[in-house]
């Protein structure tokens, strides 16, 4: 029979898959059925730190709390709604770690550091087998360099690694100049894993109401591309980083590539919210029939045999343009 165990940040897993950061992840209950259909690891609905902030301002304009503008008053109720928000986090950590087997990992949004190196020793403290930042710094300040932003990361990754034990996994996006040089830092700062890669927020526009809102915020199979190329190409660049893809995986098959390419671990959100936890059973089985029709007995016999160093054309994964097709294509 295939076994479907994996190591990932040192944290045993009975399966590649884990239930990315959403909101089903903020319901314990929600998480014993997704262990129940056989999920390898949980990683909780994250807590925003641009969330808070926009909490507070909020009851100020709203004028809750202001005090007749005296500062202290404000800063009373922001000190407060953090806490609060905070403490209900920690015991939501503290409930899955009390209700689930498998590894529960914590998850903060944030863009800067301060408080939040603080805040997750606390998180620590709550049983939490590790932490995935979620950190991303929209470029949009023209006197900022690339390197002051990516500073940002490196900084925020080595002040919480200076205060928790757990491994820290850095969720980022692929909008970056130089990737595998960025990834490298990261890992020299001290995170144990990449996550590739966040998923935005995408704004759309209404051309008849002439409004903006949002785009549709579950993924498509498509989406897995970008995914697919990176893992390949990092995977094979540095035997020894664990990556965790997500974005845009939808069925069995697509965990499979994302593994032959080079994954740990493979981060399911969209599809749950779909086609409901059972579909984790379900992938499992296709991985565990993929498995035994090749002939292998476990994941690390073909985890990254498709990786950028263990092809022997490379250039598939550099690949740009579409030279080929294009350039034959009359009609």
């Amino acid at each position: 029979m295939a076994n479907l165990k994996t190591t990932f940040m040192g944290l045993q897993l009975d399966s590649p898959i884990i239930a990315g950061s959403c909101g089903l992840t903020a319901d314990v209950e929600k998480m014993v059925k997704m262990e129940e259909a056989g999920v390898g690891a949980v990683i909780l609905k994250s807590i925003f730190e641009e969330q808070i902030n926009e909490e507070t301002t909020h009851l100020f304009k709203e004028g809750y709390g202001v005090g007749g503008g005296y500062p202290e008053a404000e800063d009373y109720i922001k000190a407060y709604i953090r806490s609060n928000t905070i403490q209900k986090y920690v015991g939501l950590v503290q409930e899955a770690k009390r209700r689930l087997r498998i590894p529960v990992i914590a998850s903060v949004n944030c863009f800067s550091g301060g408080e939040w190196v603080t805040f997750a020793k606390e998180l620590e403290e709550a049983g939490a087998d590790a932490l995935e930042l979620n950190v991303f710094i929209l470029p949009v300040n023209a006197f900022q360099s690339s390197s002051d932003v990516e500073n940002i990361y490196f900084e925020i990754v080595k002040s919480i690694k200076e205060q928790v034990k757990i491994p820290i996994m850095v969720k980022i996006s692929h909008f970056f100049t130089n990737l595998p040089a960025f990834v490298d830092k990261l890992k020299a700062y001290g995170a144990d894993a990449t996550t590739l890669f966040n998923r935005f927020y995408e704004p759309d526009i209404d051309i008849e109401s002439l409004t903006i809102g949002a785009a549709s915020v579950f993924s498509t199979p498509a989406e897995m591309r970008p995914t697919l190329r990176w893992t390949g190409i990092l995977a094979g660049k540095d035997k020894n980083l664990d990556i965790s893809a997500s974005t845009g995986v939808h069925d069995g098959a697509a965990i499979v590539k994302l593994l032959l390419a080079g994954a740990t671990t493979v981060q399911l959100c969209s599809v749950l919210y779909e086609r409901g936890v059972e579909v984790i059973g379900e992938m499992n089985r296709f991985i565990a029939g993929w498995m035994g029709s090749h002939g292998f007995a476990s994941i690390a016999d073909f985890q990254g045999r498709l990786s950028y160093s263990s092809i022997e054309n490379p250039d598939l994964y550099e690949r740009a343009q579409f030279i080929k097709y294009f350039s034959n294509k009359q009609d």
